[in-house]
């Protein structure tokens, strides 16, 4: 049985290869970053143009960051580093680990997931927290300790009043924590369950609200656009609002196929999302994008993109969701598969990069030519964002494969560092103003 879905999967495949050659590239005239991206025609293919970067060592390289500043490795050997969280006291924790995925249903499903996966780290995620400590912020943590494991793929996390908050893929969790501690040694309460049937996404992205009355919480689809059924997407593909004392919960917005990451922009206050967008569309549909999350809004999937863009594939159809749904802020480029997100607090770190956004891209997979794979500043001006995005890690692609794929990002304004998780060499890059020449 598996090996006849595997070679129906390869000559799926091998078919396809010759259509992508014949009229399924990517166009490099198309804009797809910004308020007004540039949306080609809808190009189905029975399998996606795949293409995975395979891993490579960074040897003595390191990524690239604009003039005037350096990155050096922060933490090495972390077991899948996903999600930061900076504490009061800057202690820094990084949640590690690799959630289950959904069964695969199609020949597609079973050749894709082999693909990707040789795209991926192969140790084994941590299902822990680490918390480093680099108190004279030199650029290497004095301490570095395990605060917490046995956790089921931690991966959004929140501190408040006491507490440690772990959105794990089946549940929010809520530990007694003060900064400055090293371990946790009571066990975790369950504050809120999270859906996680299948889990075909299982990263749940969390946020804290501005004034730290609540938990908001990216709950992923279950399927590309609704080929399991709509059953199975009960409660995915939304944003709850999490009462942080009671675990009562609301959702907030809904259609919102992958929402990955959450951050609060600080001017504002308001939450805001990274989210992927569906698949097999073509090289260059749908984008993944950045986007204010508002109370009561309705995004499109699965039954449209990028605003009432139709998705023909969706049975039955849903006009009347169409007809309502809320186009996105910010188009992020098409596969770049958008991660990490936080914002520039205190005045960045000054010059252009004063108010914005830093945005983790972990790469694509299916597209002939790679996107995403670095980190990318997206400029705002009065809570809005305010031009185009802006290279400010790269070098993760080099002579076609890839050395790192970032995850989350983490500003710390009181050090003036950002902390970029590599889930790919298992790293933390730690990038920082450059000590002016003659200095020590």
């Amino acid at each position: 049985m598996i090996r006849s879905r595997l070679a129906a999967g390869a000559a799926l495949i091998a078919l396809s290869a010759g259509l992508w050659a014949c009229g399924n590239a990517s166009d490099p005239k198309l804009n797809q970053t910004g308020p007004n991206p540039d949306l080609p025609a809808q190009n189905q293919s029975l399998v996606p143009p795949i293409k995975i970067s395979p891993p490579a060592g960074w040897g003595d390289d390191k990524p690239v960051v604009p003039a005037g500043f350096a990155i050096t490795p922060f933490a090495n050997d972390l077991k899948i580093p996903r999600q930061m969280l900076i504490l009061p006291n800057g202690d820094v924790l990084v949640a590690e680990g690799r959630g289950d995925s959904a069964p695969r249903l199609r020949p597609k499903d079973v050749i894709a997931g082999m693909i990707k996966k040789k795209g991926n780290t192969q140790i084994e995620g941590g299902d822990r927290i680490t918390l480093l400590r680099d108190a004279d912020n030199d650029g290497v943590p004095e301490v570095r300790t395990v605060l917490a494991q046995g956790l089921n793929a931690p991966y959004g996390l929140a501190y408040a009043d006491g507490f440690l908050y772990v959105a794990a893929q089946d549940a929010v969790l809520r530990l007694p924590f003060q900064p400055g501690q090293t371990g946790i040694a009571a066990p975790a309460q369950e504050l809120t369950k999270l859906p996680s049937r299948l889990n075909h996404h299982w990263t749940k992205a969390m946020a804290l609200s501005g004034d730290g009355s609540k938990l908001y919480v990216g709950i992923g689809s279950n399927s590309n656009v609704g080929e399991r059924g709509m059953a199975v997407e009960e409660e995915r593909a939304v944003v709850w609002e999490i009462d942080r004392l009671t675990g009562a919960r609301r959702t907030i917005a809904t259609g919102i196929r992958n929402p990955t990451a959450l951050a609060i922009e600080p001017n504002t206050q308001l939450l805001w999302s990274v989210v992927n967008e569906r698949d097999e569309l073509g090289p260059q549909l749908a984008p993944d994008y950045l986007t204010q999350v508002r109370d009561g809004a309705f995004y499109g999937w699965p039954y449209s993109y990028w605003g009432q863009n139709v998705d023909p594939r969706v049975r039955p159809q849903r006009p009347d969701l169409v007809a309502k749904t809320v186009k996105p802020d910010y188009a992020l480029g098409s596969h770049v598969a958008a991660l990490g997100l936080d914002f520039a607090r205190a005045g960045g770190f000054g010059g252009g990069f004063t108010q914005g956004a830093f945005i983790g891209m972990h790469g694509s997979w299916n597209r002939q030519d790679p996107s995403g794979y670095k980190v990318v500043w997206v400029p705002f001006q009065a809570g809005r964002p305010s031009g185009p995005p802006a290279d400010f890690v790269s070098g993760f692609l080099k002579d076609g494969k890839a050395r790192g794929r970032p995850v989350g990002v983490a500003f710390d304004p009181a050090k003036r560092i950002l902390l970029v998780a590599d889930d790919l060499s298992n790293t933390v890059w730690r990038v920082a103003p450059a000590a002016p020449q003659g200095t020590n």
